[in-house]
């Protein structure tokens, strides 16, 4: 895959967040009359479009209903200490986007999902724009 393209209502707002999410800005440029940008980060590139007379997002969380696009997953495993739990960093994380001035609503607190042979701690967070977030660390084996 490329990238993967979001539409945001505020771009400098939303560069800040992923930024949070660990990643960086690779080129600025304009698609058609909006400002746009690429970003790299974990495990991919991410393109942002602002867009001038933005509407709010459909809840693809809560609308069991809602056919499309239902979010973003973020494996931090190789970014949090071996035995980190996903609590403690995303509770570290919730400050630091809320200092730039950044709303962040958490849909799911941190739980355990087996899926296969592995067992993941998985929780969902919105972006800047109310879009969910998935984040996801995979436990080590049990011995």
């Amino acid at each position: 895959m490329h990238h993967v393209s979001i539409r945001t209502a505020n771009i400098y707002r939303a560069i800040a967040f992923y930024e949070l999410l660990g990643f960086s800005m690779e080129e600025r440029f304009t698609a058609d009359i909006t400002l746009a940008c690429w970003l790299s980060g974990p495990g991919g590139r991410l393109e942002l479009l602002q867009i001038p007379e933005p509407q709010a997002p459909v809840d693809a969380f809560h609308n069991e209903h809602y056919v499309g696009y239902y979010h973003l997953s973020f494996d931090l495993t190789a970014h949090l200490e071996a035995d980190q739990p996903l609590a403690d960093w995303l509770d570290k994380f919730i400050p630091a986007v809320v200092a730039q001035g950044i709303g962040i609503t958490v849909l799911l607190r941190p739980e355990l999902q087996t899926i296969g042979n592995c067992t993941y701690e998985i929780a969902f967070i919105t972006d800047a724009d109310g879009l969910p977030i998935e984040l996801l660390r995979q436990c080590p084996p049990s011995p």
